[in-house]
């Protein structure tokens, strides 16, 4: 086999991304034909489990190495979370949009297009397929989060991500092009061997990735997009946003600085280490008097990757096994937290049911609704024997080993004020009006496919918090190949 040829292994290890694909086709070729909502949400999910299930297949190969992508343990963890993800999206959008009064079966098409697109990204070794899977991510969600285009909020929510995700876009192409110009590679592997870290062009290249994909992943200050495009999207479409687009870039950046000495400049760790501090306060201090549900939860996100940002500034054996952890219990979490959110807004009606007074007294009228919001805000808020205090142990051991005691600080201070307006937002929940009603107000949520993939997933967060040990050991084996 020729360096650029792919041979069998090559595309058995591939299969994951390939079936994903292949069910976008399907499904285009489907809508071309003719619309059946439910059939095409039908052939969404079953193309998404073939993938998941051809996951456990692709791991006995080993690692695989292709030109520009690698198929290693992280690779691997990624596509999982991002297929469960795309799973939990797929199925809660199916009744959120029974009452869309427009096409509904595009929304399945540029899901799936864009879970491919994390795929890709998750495994690049190579600044092409980088390039080539964020956008393959991210022009799908462009159009899925004004999908709902005939509402302001959602409209003005598809093009502010839109101009600031090119913006994002093209600080990352700039800084690619620095790192070339000086290494004379595009691939990791290259890099690796031909970079100098004191080399100040390197070094300016090395800035604006970083930059471009903090814009991504809304670390501050390039976070002032998130809570009008979380707030303004549909209920499915910023499921996907913060799950699926955000795991996949912080997984790319975990394996540029494990790999490309580019990034471990001493300097270029003190700046992260700031950038981390700063998240860690400043979104945690911002959901503080929010009175919308959506925005409270895109500050939260921010916070949370700045605690995720310490396991990329320490330099540890434990980095890879924190970060793998720590997005397995943010992701469930996260999903059941939004997941709430779009089945209280379920059918679509126009604007989600994001504001706060939407949910006063949830538990009376939706009682399965608002325990699944309390179990995924407790563990958003770190609580023991919740998933979320799993996360947060790591993320504090790894700060504790380091001696990085102010980023120690400011995680502590930034938990405790989180754990405000989490137990703010649970207050309302079980609040009484007079006249309440005090039975469930829909018809046998809990027998539909989108209740029980909440009650699944407030169910995951509990036994994860209880019994964290295969989620541990999957963590603790994960394998980082550079390509």
């Amino acid at each position: 086999m020729t360096p650029n040829t792919l041979g069998l292994q090559d595309l058995m290890a591939l299969a994951p991304v390939i079936l994903v694909a292949a069910t976008a086709v399907v499904v285009m070729l489907g809508i071309a034909w003719q619309r059946r909502h439910t059939a095409t949400a039908v052939v969404t999910v079953a193309g998404l489990n073939l993938a998941l299930v051809s996951v456990p297949l692709v791991a006995t190969l080993g690692v695989v190495t292709t030109p520009l992508l690698v198929i290693d343990g992280v690779t691997l963890f990624g596509a999982v979370l991002v297929l469960v993800s795309s799973l939990a999206c797929g199925t809660i959008a199916h009744a959120y949009l029974s009452g869309y009064p427009g096409p509904r079966e595009e929304f399945y098409l540029l899901m799936l297009t864009a879970a491919a697109g994390a795929m890709v990204l998750i495994a690049s070794t190579h600044l092409a397929t980088l390039f080539f899977g964020l956008e393959l991510m991210s022009m799908p969600l462009y159009g899925m989060l004004a999908y709902s285009f005939r509402q302001q909020r959602a409209l003005e929510a598809g093009i502010k991500y839109l101009v600031l995700s090119a913006a994002g876009t093209a600080f990352l192409l700039f800084g690619m092009a620095l790192l070339y110009a000086q290494s004379g590679h595009l691939d990791l592997a290259g890099l690796a061997a031909g970079f100098d870290p004191a080399h100040p062009v390197g070094l300016a290249g090395a800035v604006m990735m970083l930059v471009g994909l903090g814009f991504k992943l809304s670390i501050v200050p390039f976070h002032l997009w998130t809570p009008d495009v979380y707030e303004g999207s549909p209920g499915p479409a910023t499921i996907l946003l913060a799950s699926v687009s955000k795991l996949a870039v912080f997984l790319v950046l975990l394996r540029l600085l494990e790999l490309a000495p580019a990034f471990q400049a001493h300097w270029l760790s003190g700046l992260l280490a700031v950038l981390a501090w700063i998240t860690m306060l400043a979104g945690n201090l911002l959901a503080l008097q929010q009175p919308n549900l959506k925005r409270l939860l895109g500050y939260s996100s921010i916070a949370h990757f700045g605690y995720l940002l310490v396991a990329l500034v320490v330099t540890s054996e434990l980095a890879v096994e924190t970060t793998a952890v720590y997005l397995v219990t943010y992701l469930v979490a996260t999903l059941a937290a939004f997941g709430v959110v779009t089945l209280v807004s379920s059918p679509y009606s126009g604007d989600d049911a994001s504001a706060l007074h939407h949910y006063r007294g949830l538990f009376w009228r939706r009682p399965y609704l608002a325990a699944v919001l309390t179990v995924s805000l407790l563990s958003l808020a770190g609580i023991p024997f919740t998933a979320g205090f799993i996360g947060k142990f790591y993320i504090v051991a790894l700060a504790v080993e380091s001696g990085r005691w102010w980023l120690l600080g400011a995680l502590i201070l930034g938990s405790a004020i989180g754990l405000f307006y989490y137990l703010r937002v649970m207050v309302i929940l079980y609040l009484v009006e007079p006249g309440m009603r005090r039975r469930d107000a829909t018809n046998d949520w809990a027998t539909r496919a989108g209740g029980l993939v909440l009650i699944g997933l407030a169910v995951l967060v509990l036994v994860l918090g209880l019994y964290p040990t295969p989620v541990i050991h999957w963590a603790s084996g994960l394998v980082l190949a550079g390509g």
